[in-house]
């Protein structure tokens, strides 16, 4: 029998099960095949903006004393996800290579969908795994990282993007006036040259090379060859490339999302190298309550870097007394992100007010960053 406390978590922490909805979703577009094929990105996007519009913005905050045993049905579909996203990714590769009724147009637009979802949801909660320290939810965030070939992203995110994030020295955060289609190319470098040369860096601390068989970069390469060749296995060289298809459209989404989260934000230089605490304004927050499940709370993201180690559902929300506050949630920034001209008319005044706001004593930006702050603007 199931108690009433038990029930009552479990109503809280059920908005954030919508995601589940996307498996059974991209199964039903595939076997319809068409033009149906694309109903999973136009839910993910369109219909969570909609639902934002509709019930509107969350901001309470939990109990930051609440303990890991009242979250277990937060956490539960961080636990379950990786094998359902294996299950649906490799399934859907070996049943659409062998499929008819699906055209080439047809599988390029499924596995789009599959790459949205692997994108949004995937790695949204292999970051939330990384963050958390019982080794068996590291692994499955790794997991999840290696399905989308991106592996490295945990030592980035981790080693570099939290330490360094607002200066130079984070690729990941978005220079002011910068287009996407600027970032996208140089992040996907970058940051793993970044995240390569941080793991060096450690084990050079511990006077070790970097070829000792600690370096997490060979289980990385390790997980990702084994998803490839499972692909094979299971789809020969068609399931390859749609495998390596759904990879490369699940890392666009997540840099997206990197570009909307710090876009101009940068800390205040200290001299000799560093700089101030991070802080919550130096991430751009959003209490939109729909994307919020869908993103488990990514988008209290002042939180996030401010207190990293909180689980999702204890991540609190700050007033734009506290924190500068994005306009929409991040299905509709996101697609702003990829028209440049809207996103800087929408995003560029919030950034100049945001300056005068937390910085008011530095009044040539232009020269303060050249002299302080030398990132490309």
């Amino acid at each position: 029998m199931v108690s009433s406390t038990q029930l009552a978590k479990f109503s809280s922490a059920f908005p954030f099960w919508c995601s589940l909805l996307l498996i059974p979703l991209v199964w039903i577009t595939a076997g319809l095949g068409g033009w149906w094929v694309i109903l999973v990105p136009l839910v993910t996007w369109y219909l969570f903006s909609a639902l934002d519009a509709v019930t509107g913005l969350n901001l309470e905050n939990a109990e930051l004393e609440t303990s890991d045993e009242d979250l277990k049905w937060y956490r539960l579909i961080t636990l379950i996800w990786p094998w359902l996203q294996f299950a649906t990714l490799f399934g859907m590769i070996w049943y659409a290579t062998r499929a008819d009724h699906l055209s080439t147009a047809a599988l390029i637009g499924l596995f789009f969908g599959v790459g949205v979802i692997t994108g949004t949801v995937g790695i949204n909660y292999s970051h939330e795994l990384m963050h958390q320290k019982p080794k068996h939810e590291r692994w499955l965030g790794d997991l999840l990282l290696a399905m989308v070939l991106y592996s490295h992203f945990r030592s980035e995110h981790l080693l570099v993007h939290h330490r360094y994030v607002g200066t130079p020295r984070d690729p990941v955060t978005a220079r002011y006036n910068e287009g996407f289609h600027r970032f996208f190319p140089r992040v996907l470098i970058s940051s793993l040259k970044s995240s390569f040369a941080a793991e060096k860096a450690m084990l050079a601390r511990k006077d070790m090379p970097w070829t000792d068989l600690s370096n997490p970069f060979f289980r990385y390469w390790a997980l990702q060859g084994a998803m490839l060749l499972f692909a094979l296995i299971l789809g020969g060289w068609l399931g390859v490339a749609l495998f390596v298809w759904q990879a490369y459209i699940a890392i666009w989404q997540l840099e997206l999302v990197n570009y909307v989260e710090h876009y101009g934000l940068t800390r205040k230089h200290l001299g000799e190298g560093k700089y101030e605490h991070v802080k919550p304004h130096h991430s751009w927050n959003a209490a939109h309550k729909a994307s919020n499940w869908l993103l488990i709370n990514l988008q209290r993201h002042s939180d996030h870097h401010y207190k990293p180690d909180r689980r999702f559902p204890l991540l609190q929300n700050y007033t734009d007394a506290e924190a500068p506050q994005l306009p929409f949630g991040y299905p509709v920034m996101t697609i702003a992100a990829m028209v440049p001209p809207v996103w800087k008319r929408v995003m560029n005044p919030r950034v100049r007010k945001w300056r005068g706001m937390y910085y008011p004593e530095i009044t040539d930006w232009h020269a303060y960053n050249k002299a302080k702050n030398p990132m490309p603007r």
